[in-house]
């Protein structure tokens, strides 16, 4: 009997077109991209017409700041258009072309506007105040003041071009990284549960983790870690540059710290960061709880970083269609109200998203907002994973996030930053488990719901935090002028994982060099906006279930907000102070609420 063929992608002409996006918010047709393009172009030598004279008066500010935001707005436009079609079908040179020449009008822009912040920081303080206080700047003046904020931190002309030209040479490490662990490492195979071979890759180890079979899971923990023992001395020796740059730039630009220095942008105090690792240790004990709670449930003597992936309950089945998906998604947002629900249902059952795979197709998902068009969404759908239905009410935060934004503010302010970006996406999450729970045919699916959540924030929450603490330490390591060595490395990786996995727990030594493989170590001080994010979504969440059209407004009046106030700002607005350890508690007291419940239920 012959085997069945294989299922195959369809390209993208054999995709329905009522199934992908439809981009003519944006363009209608690639004549019109081109037309705003060729506009762009013959706009970039005007940028020189105020080289030198921004300091002569508010006015002169004015009608730069005037031309140049309807450059940038044009040029989102024109780059999100590129950028998208791209993602359709990334074997499409037309498509690449179009990319790559906005790529190349946009480095050009840059390189004739580099000359504005450092003409408006030469302005003498009193008169950029006079400046500042004159009417005919006032759509402006956040933007300027954000800009003055920097004073500081920014050194002559001749210091500033030198550290420009550092540049390549500061990615070194990073790109050295880069290249061991993306392109040269190699981890060989591996037989799964099914006795079927297979390459064992970053992309596979966490499907051998969620293996039923405990001997799959610790085979391919121990050979995806013997690769990183073999490379150890490299990997030490690149994240120590990292870290090394990270103080030089620093302290070049008089910062008391790295860790401060890379929270500047957002105006966070280095007291959110603290707040954060504080209220996540003291919660461990929670987290060591739940841990043994997944050890008895999976009948398991002991618990190694290996059982941790695998769900408890893996047998529950849940086929949703997209119109299926979408119907949950739209239930589980009725809290948000007519507008925001109906909004999202037009575009959701429109064409704001490109639905299912095809072939050539970027993988994975995101949302996709500009000012000018709609907020797109890249989806990836299989109808057999749950996953994918959060997966579409996250990104659907995200997008819901650009438009209340684009819609309330100027295109100065509609943009909102990294920080409050993931509470929009996580809220919907939260609403969608509410949902879900409420509505679950029994224990063993309301188990496996629970069972999701937890993970979620433990990986979120508790695990981004551990990174976050190693982040903190080892840069204080190095501005006291500690060694960075794979032994260093490893003792404080070490102590923060007996810590935060707890004294029953079974550490193996090779563990230690997680910290090694961690992409986001090379783009320090970035992962707590995820425990932080998730932490203020769950906090704004259970106060819009609880209460009534005054929490509902505040926390829409977030979404409107886009980047008009500072992140923290914002959020103090929607009901969470993020420089208090409250939401990140309540988060830790509702993981542990949910941890006494799976194991009553099971």
């Amino acid at each position: 009997m012959n085997a069945p063929a294989a299922t195959k992608l369809p390209t993208r002409d054999e995709v329905a077109a009522s199934d992908c996006w439809d981009l003519s918010s944006l363009y209608e047709s690639q004549e019109g991209w081109q037309a705003d393009f060729d506009t762009l172009t013959s706009k970039i030598d005007t940028f020189e017409t105020y080289r030198g004279r921004l300091g002569e008066s508010a006015q002169v500010i004015r009608e730069f700041l005037d031309f140049d935001g309807e450059f940038d707005r044009m040029a989102e436009r024109c780059g999100t258009y590129a950028f998208l079609r791209t993602t359709e079908n990334q074997s499409d040179s037309d498509h690449q072309a179009r990319k790559s020449r906005f790529q190349n009008l946009a480095v050009k822009a840059s390189q004739a506007s580099s000359f504005v912040r450092p003409e408006l920081l030469s302005i003498e303080p009193e008169k950029m105040e006079s400046f500042l206080n004159d009417p005919v700047l006032e759509p402006y003046k956040l933007l300027l003041e954000r800009i003055v904020r920097y004073r500081p931190h920014t050194l002559t002309d001749r210091e500033e071009r030198l550290l420009a030209m550092q540049g390549e040479m500061a990615g070194a490490a990073g790109n050295a990284f880069r290249q061991l662990n993306d392109a040269d490492l190699r981890f060989g195979e591996l037989e799964n549960e099914d006795g079927q071979r297979m390459e064992l890759s970053h992309a596979t180890f966490i499907q051998f983790l969620h293996s039923t079979d405990r001997d799959v899971r610790k085979k391919a923990f121990d050979q995806y870690y013997q690769v990183f023992s073999e490379h150890e001395n490299t990997l030490a020796a690149t994240l120590a540059g990292s870290i090394h740059r990270d103080v030089y730039y620093a302290r070049a630009r008089n910062y008391e710290s790295s860790l401060e220095s890379s929270l500047f942008p957002d105006n966070m105090p280095v007291s959110v960061y603290d707040n954060l690792i504080q209220a996540v240790r003291d919660s461990l004990p929670a987290v060591h709880e739940y841990l043994d709670v997944r050890r008895r449930k999976m009948n398991l003597p002991d618990m190694h970083h290996y059982d941790t992936y695998v769900p408890i309950l893996s047998g529950i089945k849940k086929h949703h269609t997209w119109d299926q998906a979408v119907n949950v998604v739209l239930e589980s947002l009725q809290p948000l109200g007519e507008e925001y629900v109906s909004t999202l249902e037009e575009g959701l059952r429109g064409r704001w998203s490109d639905r299912y795979p095809n072939r050539g197709k970027q993988s994975g998902a995101f949302s996709c907002g500009s000012f000018d068009g709609d907020p797109f969404i890249l989806m990836n759908f299989k109808e057999e994973v749950l996953n994918d239905v959060f997966t579409l009410t996250h990104e659907a935060g995200h997008s819901m996030h650009s438009w209340y934004s684009s819609k309330n503010q100027p295109y100065q302010y509609y943009d909102y930053t990294i920080f409050v970006a993931e509470v929009a996406s996580t809220f919907n999450e939260q609403l969608l488990t509410h949902h879900l729970l409420e509505n679950a045919q029994d224990d063993a699916e309301r188990a496996y719901l629970i069972n999701n959540e937890l993970d979620s924030i433990r990986a979120t929450v508790v695990r981004q935090t551990m990174f976050a603490e190693f982040e903190k330490k080892t840069h204080e390591m190095a501005e006291a002028g500690e060694p960075l060595t794979v032994a260093s490395f490893r003792a404080v990786y070490r102590e923060l994982l007996d810590a935060y996995f707890g004294p029953d727990f079974i550490v193996d030594d090779a563990l230690e060099l997680e910290c090694f493989r961690i992409p986001h170590f090379y783009r320090a001080f970035y992962v707590y906006k995820y425990a932080t994010g998730l932490s203020a979504a769950v906090a704004l969440s259970r106060r819009v279930l609880g209460g009534g059209e005054s929490e509902l407004n505040d926390y829409l009046n977030f979404l409107r907000g886009g980047c008009s106030q500072d992140p923290l700002d914002l959020l103090r607005g929607a009901g969470v102070d993020m420089t208090q350890p409250e939401a990140v508690k309540t988060t830790l007291d509702h993981f542990a609420s949910l941890s006494k419940q799976l194991d009553e239920l099971l």
